[in-house]
């Protein structure tokens, strides 16, 4: 029998998978526990328009991603840190204080994980912080640290 899968089962498939399976494990297994659905004509034709529909909305997030990148590109955030005798500095600026700078300097909604920081920044002048956007798309954000007065 030919069954599609409406979840991930181990040992035979991923969502979305058309598997064949025999009778009973399809019967009192599969189908009972709602793990799939039997592959008759309309399910296979619902299975096409649903991975169409999500191939559209995985392209249209991807345009998204590519269109934030580019505008985030030209823009820019301001923040400062203490520096001390010798420019030593007090504390450092981390993803948390970036995202906020950017919500309130620039109305930018970015998420504090999505900013990819291999340290926090220590040193004043004008850093380059990349945000992953999206899985293929990462963006770049120019971060000016100035010394406070």
């Amino acid at each position: 029998m030919k069954v599609i899968l409406t979840e991930d089962v181990k040992s035979l498939g991923k969502k979305g998978d058309i598997v064949e399976v025999s009778d009973g494990y399809a019967r009192n297994f599969i189908l009972s526990k709602k793990k799939g659905i039997e592959a008759t004509a309309a399910n296979l034709n619902n299975l096409k328009l649903k991975k169409a529909n999500d191939e559209r909305i995985a392209k249209e997030q991807l345009d998204e991603a590519k269109a934030f990148a580019a505008d985030l590109a030209t823009k820019q955030v301001k923040l400062s840190i203490r520096l001390g005798e010798g420019g030593k500095t007090f504390g450092s600026i981390t993803s948390k204080e970036i995202a906020a700078a950017a919500d309130e300097q620039l109305g930018l909604t970015i998420d504090k994980k999505k900013i990819v920081l291999k340290d926090p920044i220590k040193t004043a002048g004008v850093q380059t912080v990349q945000i992953k956007l999206h899985p293929q798309v990462t963006g770049e954000l120019k971060v000016i640290v100035e010394e406070e007065k």
